[in-house]
């Protein structure tokens, strides 16, 4: 299974506002503007699944924060509360959590309180697949699917349409796609060359009928499994990944881009 280096996530609101116990918040008086809703939002470059770690920012003082970790079979495999004593609005809040077993992490629930007993929370869905599959081969410096690579291609949408059933309940699920190539030939070149390849094969996708959105990316020799020199014909470096995600996957900075086939 090929994994691509970027953490995948989707967020959604738990609370659509700041809540204090039952009661309603206090209305603002009279010429007195409405006090804007305490807001919780993460950085998800800074969600670190391997640490156990989150880090948090509320738009009003924090006196704590508590996370519920969720498994795939809904399981809770820890709730975590931080007490953070009125620390100023944007300050990084990070919260770490110790699982109560190797479960793969499905849903982080994340609750930020102020010192005025309010309270908003975001819940994030750090799911993603790498699908496993028989690489297509392409001629020399073409994008067009030969016919004897179709089974392969018929083999990988299976697969795909099985994991994103099973997974539906998560939220809306996308295909994403990613190109690479080895070494031979220029950079500007490869980069090319893997971008119409990814799109040839998310065009064949959605074009046999995938129900799901498509997204792809060419990486060029960017990012090889192999490491070699240049101009080095590496077979395992000319690849593709598919990659079913929530969020789209991180890509290098630069122009590096999500693109619709």
């Amino acid at each position: 299974m090929r994994h691509l280096p970027a953490l995948l996530l989707a967020a959604s609101l738990l609370a659509p506002a700041a809540a204090r116990g039952d009661d309603p918040a206090p209305a603002p008086a009279q010429g007195a503007q409405p006090r804007p809703a305490l807001e919780v939002t993460i950085d998800r470059s800074k969600v670190d699944l391997k640490g156990r770690q989150v880090e948090v920012k509320l738009s009003r003082a924090a006196s704590k924060v508590r996370i519920k970790v969720l498994g795939q079979s809904g399981a809770v495999l820890a709730e975590e509360e931080k007490p953070f004593g009125g620390a100023a609005a944007g300050t990084p809040l990070v919260v770490t959590w110790s699982p109560s077993s190797d479960e793969t992490v499905a849903r982080i629930e994340v609750y930020g309180h102020d010192t005025e007993g309010y309270w908003a929370g975001i819940a994030i869905i750090p799911w993603s697949m790498s699908i496993p599959h028989e690489e297509v081969q392409f001629e020399t410096n073409s994008d067009v699917i030969r016919a004897p690579e179709v089974p392969k291609l018929e083999a990988s949408l299976k697969r795909i349409s099985e994991v994103a059933a099973k997974a539906r309940e998560l939220g809306n699920i996308t295909l994403f796609i990613v190109g690479h190539t080895d070494t031979v030939g220029s950079v500007e070149h490869n980069l090319a060359l893997s971008r119409r390849r990814a799109r040839a094969i998310a065009a064949w996708f959605k074009g046999r009928g995938l129900k799901l959105p498509v997204a792809y990316e060419g990486l060029g020799e960017s990012s090889p499994i192999v490491k070699t020199a240049d101009q080095v014909d590496e077979p395992r470096n000319r690849r593709v990944d598919y990659i079913l995600s929530i969020e789209p996957p991180k890509l290098p900075s630069g122009e590096a881009s999500w693109k619709s086939p």
